[in-house]
């Protein structure tokens, strides 16, 4: 099965302050028929990219079985370390940069690489409040979110 996930992360007083995700997972069934489903949640002190790699890691965990699946997102940070390949780096030097620091959100990108992994996955990146419209739905759920009320924890879990 082919699946989109779109997916926009939010947060207000970036770093450290609310924020949120927004994800659109999309696929047409066997009969032609177009089916969504939108995730959001926002959280009490997180950062925008914590944010946009749990939308990314919230729409593959959401997948039932193995998909081809196209992930369509406006961060650069998400996109370009697979497109780019710093993933790989990152794991061949035991999750440190180039410059041999630690690499952030270590926790997220290995939730992230385990709800990618009996997937297919491809990344996309578009530009960001440009009128794409699947795009500004989950901008749209991922500042929502992050202005409600009901805002979780986010427990980081940063290597030292």
């Amino acid at each position: 099965m082919k699946v989109t996930i779109y997916t926009d992360g939010a947060a207000r007083g970036n770093p450290e302050g609310p924020g949120g995700y927004g994800t659109v997972l999309q696929y047409i069934d066997a009969k032609g028929m177009l089916h969504e489903r939108e995730y959001s949640a926002g959280y009490k002190k997180t950062t925008n990219n914590r944010m946009e790699l749990m939308a990314v890691i919230i729409g593959l965990e959401a997948l039932t079985k193995p998909c081809e699946v196209e992930v369509i997102s406006d961060s650069k940070y998400v996109t370009d370390a697979f497109n780019q390949h710093w993933i790989d780096g990152w794991l061949k030097k035991n999750w440190k940069t180039s410059t041999n620091k630690p690499v952030k959100n270590i926790d997220l990108w290995k939730r992230l690489l385990a709800a990618k992994g009996q997937h297919l996955v491809t990344f996309t990146w578009v530009k960001g409040h440009d009128g794409h419209p699947e795009n500004e739905r989950c901008d749209m759920l991922a500042t929502t979110a992050a202005d409600g009320s009901e805002l979780l924890d986010d427990y980081v879990q940063e290597m030292v």
